[in-house]
C-alpha cells in the first residue's frame, strides 16, 4: 500500500510518501480501507518529536483521524462488519491514517453520518471530540451560560460554536473579521475581530472560555471569566496562578477516542445540526504541502487528505 512514513523526527521534509505492508489487524482490531484523513496539528506537533511521549519511535505512520470503509475485522469485534462505513478518532498509533489502509479499534470507530462524503467525515472526530469533552465533559456547559470560544473559524472552533448553541448557551467568538459572516452563520450571537479590538475590552462575566489558540490570548482570557469560571485550552497548560488569581478553573485537554460520543455527534450530523467546513483537499501523495499550510495557521475550517477514491 502507498503511506507516509516518518524514519526520523523533524520537520516536513521527514514525511516519506512510499510503499509500505499493509498492516494486519490484531483480534480486537479492525482494518479501514482508508478514503479520507484528516490533517491536524497533533500530526505536526508528534511529527516534530512529541511522539516520543508517547513511546513511539520511528518508523511511524502519522494520522490520527479517519474516514473509510471496514476491509477486516478481527475475531472479537462485535459491533462492526466489512463494509461498514465509518470515521475514527485514533489514539496515535503506527498504523495511522496517512495511508490507503489503517488500524483502529472498536472504541475509537463510528459509523460514518450517511449525509456527508469522506472528506466532510474525516473532518469531524478531532474536532468535534475535543469540543464535546472540553465543553461538557470538563466545563459541563448549561443551557442559558456564555461561553467564549477563540479561533472560533477554525477546524476545532467552529465545531465549538455550533456544539454550544445545540447545547443552548450564549457563544461570543472570535477570529479575524474576514470570517466574521462565516462565524455568525455558524450560530455565534456576538463576534469580536481579534484585529480590531481586545476581547477583553468587549466580553464580561462569562461561565466558560474555550482557547484553542494559546499564549497571549489564554492569558488574557482569564479577565472576561466570573468567578467559579471554567477555561479549557487546547494549547498548552494553563498557569496554576492564574487560575487560583481569579478564582476559577483552568485545564488543558487532551482530547481522547470516544465512541460513545462519536455515535452522538453522528446522529447531530445527520439531522444537519452540526457541520464541518472542509477548506482543502488534497491528494495524501501532498503531505508535505498539508504540513506547510500549518505554518501559516488561521486556515477556515479543514484541510483534509484524499487516500483512495
Amino acid at each position: 500500500m502507498k503511506a507516509v512514513i516518518i524514519n526520523e523526527y523533524g520537520d516536513e521534509n521527514v514525511l516519506n510518501y512510499t510503499d509500505a505492508p499493509r498492516p494486519e489487524p490484531q483480534s480486537d482490531e479492525i482494518l479501514i480501507k482508508v478514503h479520507a484523513a484528516g490533517f491536524n496539528q497533533v500530526d505536526v506537533k508528534l511529527r516534530e518529536g512529541m511522539g516520543k511521549m508517547f513511546g513511539l519511535e520511528p518508523p511511524l505512520i502519522l494520522g490520527v483521524e479517519v474516514a473509510g470503509t471496514i476491509e477486516q475485522t478481527g475475531a472479537d469485534v462485535k459491533n462492526f462488519g466489512i463494509g461498514d462505513e465509518v470515521f475514527v478518532l485514533g489514539n496515535p498509533m503506527k498504523n495511522g491514517g496517512y495511508a490507503e489502509y489503517a488500524i483502529a479499534k472498536e472504541s475509537e470507530t463510528g459509523l460514518k453520518p450517511k449525509n456527508i462524503d469522506f472528506e466532510t467525515a474525516a473532518a469531524i472526530p478531532v474536532g468535534a471530540l475535543t469540543s464535546w469533552q472540553a465543553l461538557f465533559d470538563l466545563a459541563h456547559l448549561e443551557p442559558g451560560q456564555t461561553i467564549l470560544i477563540h479561533g472560533a473559524s477554525g477546524s476545532v472552533g467552529s465545531l465549538a460554536v455550533q456544539l454550544a448553541k445545540i447545547k443552548g448557551a450564549r457563544v461570543f467568538a472570535t477570529a479575524s473579521g474576514k470570517n466574521e459572516e462565516f462565524v455568525r452563520n455558524l450560530g455565534a450571537d456576538e463576534f469580536v475581530d481579534y484585529t480590531q479590538q481586545k476581547f477583553e475590552e468587549v466580553v464580561k462575566d462569562v461561565d466558560v472560555v474555550f482557547d484553542t489558540v494559546g499564549g497571549d490570548t489564554l492569558e488574557r482570557s482569564f479577565q472576561v471569566l466570573k468567578k467559579g469560571g471554567f477555561l479549557v485550552t487546547t494549547v498548552q497548560p494553563p498557569p496554576e496562578e492564574k487560575a487560583g488569581e481569579f478564582g476559577v478553573q483552568a485545564v488543558m485537554i487532551l482530547v481522547e477516542p470516544n465512541a460513545d460520543e462519536l455515535k452522538q455527534v453522528s446522529r447531530l450530523v445527520e439531522q444537519g445540526d452540526l457541520k464541518a467546513h472542509v477548506e482543502t483537499v488534497l491528494p495524501l501523495s501532498e503531505i508535505k504541502k498539508a504540513h506547510e499550510f500549518s505554518k501559516n495557521g488561521h486556515t477556515r475550517g479543514k484541510i483534509v487528505l484524499r487516500v483512495n477514491e
